[in-house]
């Protein structure tokens, strides 16, 4: 179970994005595993497709905050029962396409999906990849420091004397005081350095219900500002749930130093304050990488990969999927 499959996330996407006309509701999510919905459009506007999804996710309709971690069951079904599970789940229902995105690479479920798929003799395709990375936060910050390389420490914490000459460094926690505050920074960072929103109305709807709603199932939501002399330059939106800190999104003044990442001097702060904390055992960076290099590898301590694929019914579309590559 991760943040993504809880009450909080599932709900605030399904009521934000799951309204559409051609989408259904098939399986809903219970705090532990995803649900799944049925999604209907027509390819290249003419052929009519089902595709089978988890909430959280869209393969071709919509661009929203990515949902990781996915799975079908809890830990209690493995082996043959659960290839059974999965099997009624996929003959239950109607589809020519399902589409599994961010299952986690070596789990049971994604080998079921491929034993299934050859049962049946159903398409299987991966579709994407993604490494992920994260920081095991049960030892000690200072051995954790040691084990990194001269310019990821410089980078991650031994420039914070370099910022702390430039004025008072100050770190803030914006929820619940300020959370408008925070997206509208985190916003205009991301438009600076990729040219383009990542903050809209619809998503700041969906960021308000699900951090409000985390709190319910015992999540802390951590909306992370940097300051540097009373200003903004950098924040960090993070989620504690369940022992471990999800680092959501980041965002910081690129124009500030020449010789300062501020992006990743306030992780090293978060990072350190994970493992001051007793009940946090990890700092998880999710899949993705930076734009211009994969900071998240230079930091971590461990690592590990999603797998996002594709089964395909009939004969048809698998010839024009071929086609379309």
């Amino acid at each position: 179970m991760s943040l993504f499959q809880t009450k909080a996330w599932q709900s605030a996407w399904w009521e934000t994005w799951g309204q559409q006309k051609q989408f259904r509701l098939i399986r809903e999510w219970d705090g532990e595993v995803s649900g799944l919905y049925e999604s209907r459009y027509r390819w290249k506007g003419l052929l009519p497709i089902r595709s089978l999804q988890f909430v959280g996710t869209s393969h071709r309709e919509l661009r929203t905050p990515r949902t990781e971690y996915n799975r079908f069951f809890g830990d209690d079904l493995s082996g043959a029962s659960l290839i059974v599970a999965m099997e009624q789940i996929l003959e239950g229902y109607p589809w020519t396409e399902v589409v599994f995105s961010d299952l986690l690479c070596g789990s049971e479920e994604l080998s079921a999906l491929v034993t299934i798929a050859a049962t049946h003799r159903w398409a299987f395709r991966i579709n994407a990849s993604d490494d992920g990375y994260a920081v095991a936060t049960t030892g000690s910050f200072k051995d954790y420091l040691a084990s990194l390389g001269v310019n990821s420490r410089l980078r991650l914490y031994n420039r914070r004397k370099l910022l702390e000459s430039l004025g008072e460094v100050h770190l803030e926690n914006l929820w619940p005081g300020n959370p408008e505050l925070f997206f509208q920074t985190l916003n205009r960072f991301h438009r600076v350095r990729w040219d383009k929103n990542c903050v809209a109305e619809k998503s700041l709807e969906f960021h308000m219900k699900f951090l409000s709603r985390i709190e319910e199932e015992e999540g802390e939501p951590l909306l992370s500002v940097l300051r540097s002399n009373g200003e903004v330059v950098s924040v960090l939106y993070n989620v504690r749930y369940c022992g471990v800190v999800y680092n959501i999104q980041a965002g910081f003044e690129e124009s500030f130093h020449k010789k300062l990442s501020l992006g990743s001097l306030h992780l090293g702060y978060a990072i350190e304050e994970a493992f001051r904390c007793p009940v946090t055992r990890r700092f998880d960076f999710l899949a993705g990488e930076g734009k211009n290099e994969n900071y998240k590898s230079r930091f971590a301590t461990e690592s590990y990969q999603f797998i996002s694929v594709m089964l395909v019914k009939s004969v048809l579309f698998r010839a024009l999927y071929w086609m379309r590559g």
